[in-house]
């Protein structure tokens, strides 16, 4: 495929900012008003794996596989805790400062990232801890049937407290995280991995409807789209199935909506790159014609969130988002490697060049 200037500028962002912090895992974001990182989470380093991987197969360069390959070493290797058997929300060089807390959502998206190194490499490492990574979901996060705590406390590995944040209570969202038992499915045959995909998968279909707005505060229904979002993904090994597509298509358009009446106000760079993203994969499943205009209309907004800067800590990186129109001095990798992706494949599409898998999307 052409690579757009906005894919390289990215990429060097992810190699050379400092995002990378030295003890192997990457920070949460950079404060652009601050001059610093925030602390290393596992979730943000699974994701940086998968998109490490993704510029490999774009650009054909290898110096995002070798440090995906470490970046994939420090997961199994330093942020695995092999005495609980799970994976912390952040990590220190020291062990200290960081919240003792494990989420399910979190180990879903570490889990995918050390498949797609998996895929990549064929290191039996990186697949025996995704799978040990799985178990762990299934194991220590069941509330009971098909529910999962979002949160534990470790070492105990207690569920907390439940309030009216998201990220605190289970729900649709969770989908995403399950797609790695659906991975998991596919690289080693074990049917329990389907079967647990499939249980979060009947629930989400059950409750999704129900999760927007889901708020009265703005602010928080943006934050719930770029959850709601991540149920839009969860649904892709199974877009063929109706019930599937039906909620698929009447999901990305209430969200879409949603997106376009908050933005004035508050708006998230990578809800723009997960509608993006989703629409350009739906319609290459043949379930959801894309609509041109609003993909076209998410594209730019989602480009203007790209950091332009002589300070190589921003230059290629994406904001988080924007209030009004000042951008919020966040510079997230997360946003990076949907933003940088998102484009990358509508960039693609206008060329009528294939979509990626379902495995390759971030």
């Amino acid at each position: 495929m052409t690579i757009p200037s906005s894919l390289t500028a990215a990429g060097k962002w992810l190699l050379g900012s400092g995002i990378h912090e030295r003890i192997g895992g990457v920070a949460r974001y950079y404060r652009s008003d601050l001059g610093r990182n925030a602390a290393v989470s596992t979730e943000i380093t699974g994701y940086a794996a998968s998109a490490l991987v993704y510029l490999t197969h774009v650009t054909g360069e290898r110096a995002y596989l070798d440090r995906a390959i470490g970046i994939g070493h420090f997961l199994t290797r330093e942020a695995w805790n092999p005495e609980l058997r799970i994976y912390p929300f952040e990590c220190a060089a020291d062990r200290s400062g960081v919240e003792p807390l494990a989420y399910f959502f979190d180990c879903g998206i570490v889990a995918r990232g050390l498949l797609a190194l998996w895929r990549e490499t064929r290191e039996s490492e990186f697949l025996d801890n995704a799978v040990a990574c799985g178990r762990s979901m299934a194991r220590d996060f069941r509330a009971g049937g098909a529910e999962y705590h979002p949160i534990l406390k470790l070492p105990a590995k207690q569920p907390i407290e439940r309030d009216s944040r998201w990220s605190r209570s289970p729900g649709c969202y969770q989908l995403k995280s399950a797609m790695a038992w659906f991975e998991l499915f596919e690289e080693t045959g074990q049917q329990e991995f389907a079967d647990w995909y499939e249980g979060v998968l009947e629930s989400a279909l059950a409750t999704h409807a129900s999760f927007l707005p889901g708020d009265p505060d703005e602010d928080r229904v943006m934050d719930r789209l770029h959850a709601y979002c991540y149920f839009l993904e969860g649904l892709l090994p199974v877009l063929n199935r109706p019930s599937c597509a039906r909620a698929a298509a009447g999901g990305v358009a209430r969200a879409a909506a949603l997106l376009r009446q908050i933005a004035p106000r508050f708006e998230r760079s990578d809800v723009n790159a997960q509608i993006l993203r989703f629409r350009i994969v739906a319609d290459a499943a043949g379930v959801l014609p894309l609509d041109r205009l609003l993909a076209q209309e998410e594209a730019d907004s989602l480009a203007r969130f790209q950091g332009r800067s002589f300070d190589l800590r921003v230059n290629g990186g994406f904001y988080f988002g924007r209030r009004g129109s000042e951008m919020m001095p966040y510079v997230n990798p997360v946003s990076t490697a949907f933003g940088l992706q998102a484009l990358a494949m509508w960039h693609a599409h206008r060329a009528g060049e294939p979509a990626i898998s379902r495995q390759m999307l971030i």
